[in-house]
């Protein structure tokens, strides 16, 4: 009976064994069908051939956050991708605004290959010689660049860019905090005093006065002397309300609860959404400046030919849609906007419908230069400014009281000296 009870044991333990082992590949194969690795083909292999071992590298200069690095499991190391198989080495730094890209350009202490910046200060850029106008024989991926972003105002000819990624502005919140339906949400939210302390604004001019100006119901891209000092006067005024002005920051003080509201770009507002379920983005009902970033050789580049080859690996189909994908951002390439998903290419976050576009978008213009330096001065003069609340009072009074004491003492030892003597 022993030998029974024991034989029927094995049986029923092979048998669940058995039935274990039997689900752990059917969960696996259906987690991989879930989240398919990113591969990578291109058009013309032959094409990427022609530096192979010369030893060759190139300096690219882009914004933060803004490639796909393969740190997510699955996906494309763009930048190892293209040395792979180009034998080029990419040395890969990042600015945080357009303004310091042009200021490190302008003074001559770094020389790099690529830059990547938007439709303002690319013109900006042309005017004053910084960028060179490109070979499209070394970049014939540019046929996968949508029409409607090509031959724009800031490059009529798309003679010194090709165009990476496109977007809008507008305001990520808290929505359980914030008890105001996204339809009426306007950028007067960002001078609530409800909201003291809980709301971040753009570190940068450009797209701060922008906020300032329509909220004046002014055009986002004013030469008006007056109408530039009365939005530095609104920004003056919320600066008392502000926790911080930030650029990339954003990622952790809203990702992390640490403010409520923020002006940011929908790409990017879409990634910190991702890390907090309570955030939620939204375009204001008054309108907001669409941008468009782009691919530019600067005047200094020492491997210009290496840069275009950059240039047309970036515009790949694979690869245009690994970063897309990575850092949600819109893209202005076919190739690429067909791989994406259904709901991806229809959320009108990313891809707002065309009469949107038309009707409550602007595109930055570069201004004049007396424009962009009363601009600058003036967002100089509201960021380095003291508030003048009671608190800045306190020591000057102070002083004041000692002075008016001290004279007091003064006067009356002449008096007292004066009795003395008669």
């Amino acid at each position: 009976m022993r030998k029974i009870y024991a034989v029927v044991a094995a049986v029923l333990s092979a048998a669940v064994l058995c039935s274990c082992s039997a689900d752990v590949p059917e969960e696996v194969t259906e987690e991989e069908e879930d989240t398919p690795a990113q591969t990578l083909t291109v058009d013309d292999p032959d094409y990427y051939t022609r530096f192979k071992g010369q030893n060759i590298s190139i300096n690219v200069y882009n914004w933060g956050e803004y490639i796909c690095t393969g740190a997510d499991e699955g996906t494309l190391n763009v930048n190892a991708e293209f040395t792979n198989l180009t034998g080029i080495k990419v040395n890969y730094t990042n600015y945080a605004t357009n303004e310091e890209l042009y200021a490190k350009l302008k003074g001559g202490g770094a020389s790099y290959d690529i830059i990547i910046p938007s439709d303002y200060m690319i013109n900006k850029m042309i005017k004053e010689k910084m960028v060179q106008k490109l070979d499209y024989e070394n970049i014939p991926n540019f046929k996968y660049i949508m029409p409607n972003f090509r031959n724009l105002e800031y490059d009529p000819e798309n003679e010194y860019s090709v165009p990476y990624t496109w977007g809008t502005v507008g305001i990520i919140y808290d929505e359980t905090m914030i008890d105001i339906s996204p339809e009426d949400i306007d950028w007067d939210i960002l001078w609530n005093e409800d909201y003291l302390d809980n709301i971040l604004m753009f570190d940068n001019p450009r797209d701060a006065f922008a906020i300032a100006e329509i909220k004046c119901g002014y055009s986002l891209n004013t030469e008006d002397s007056d109408e530039l000092i009365n939005a530095a006067d609104e920004l003056k005024a919320q600066k008392r309300i502000v926790q911080a002005y930030v650029m990339d920051e954003i990622f952790d003080k809203m990702g992390a609860g640490d403010a409520l509201i923020a002006p940011y770009y929908a790409g990017d507002a879409l990634t910190i959404m991702e890390e907090n379920d309570s955030l939620n983005f939204v375009v204001p009902k008054s309108g907001t400046n669409l941008f468009v970033d782009a691919m530019c050789i600067p005047t200094s580049s020492k491997q210009k030919e290496a840069a275009e080859m950059y240039i047309n690996f970036m515009c790949e189909p694979d690869i245009a849609y690994a970063n897309i994908d990575y850092i949600c951002y819109s893209t202005p390439n076919s190739g690429a906007f067909e791989k994406l998903d259904e709901d991806v290419r229809t959320n009108p976050i990313s891809y707002p419908d065309e009469d949107f576009i038309a009707e409550k978008t602007t595109v930055f213009v570069n201004l004049s230069d007396e424009a962009n330096l009363q601009m600058q001065t003036l967002w100089t003069e509201m960021k380095s400014a003291e508030e003048e609340d009671a608190n800045t009072w306190i020591m000057p009074a102070f002083l004041i009281a000692c002075v008016v004491f001290m004279i007091a003492v003064q006067v009356r030892r002449y008096i007292r000296s004066k009795k003395d003597i008669f």
